[in-house]
């Protein structure tokens, strides 16, 4: 069998993420609306992102959004182990500055499709801020539904903030 081949849009390119990618994924990690809807820190190093990315191991598919080689966008599926095989974790950032533009759901829809077609995943799973309503509506629309609410879930910009849980049960 042969590997998925990258997809684009006339815009954008989809693909793996590469070791030679980590300055780019430091910068957009760093962006503050990126940084905002994740839990990562303030100034987050080259270093501390190529030990992320070197510690993905096989269970995680990685792949990020290219426009004219600068990287926009940056997606993950982690598979669970055990019991929980059947079901994986999905994180999703995009660019600051190019928000709108349907990285966000070229991104979703290649993992899913890779989670649906590639790794017969039942369940895929996710966590997002109650004030995304964005990233919501775009989950919402590749099926995925609200499951529970987190109060004080993570400190985000000087307060407590909610997250709904979602996940996308394939049947």
């Amino acid at each position: 069998m042969s590997e998925p081949k990258p997809q684009s849009a006339p815009e954008f390119l989809i693909r793996a993420t590469r070791a030679e990618d980590v300055e780019q994924i430091t910068a957009l990690s760093n962006l503050p609306h990126y940084r905002a809807e994740t839990l990562r820190l303030p100034y987050q190093s080259v270093e501390q992102t190529r030990s992320w990315l070197a510690g993905h191991g096989t269970a995680t598919l990685s792949i990020v959004a290219e426009i004219n080689s600068q990287i926009v966008g940056l997606a993950g599926l982690t598979r669970f182990q055990g019991r929980r095989q059947h079901a994986a974790g999905l994180g999703i950032g995009v660019h600051d500055e190019f928000t709108g533009r349907g990285i966000g759901r070229a991104l979703v829809g290649a993992l899913l499709d890779a989670a649906d077609n590639w790794l017969d995943i039942k369940r895929v799973e996710l966590t997002v801020f109650t004030d995304n309503e964005a990233a919501i509506h775009l989950y919402e629309t590749f099926g995925f539904e609200r499951e529970g609410f987190l109060k004080a879930y993570a400190f985000k910009e000087g307060r407590y903030a909610d997250c709904l849980a979602m996940a996308r049960i394939r049947t």
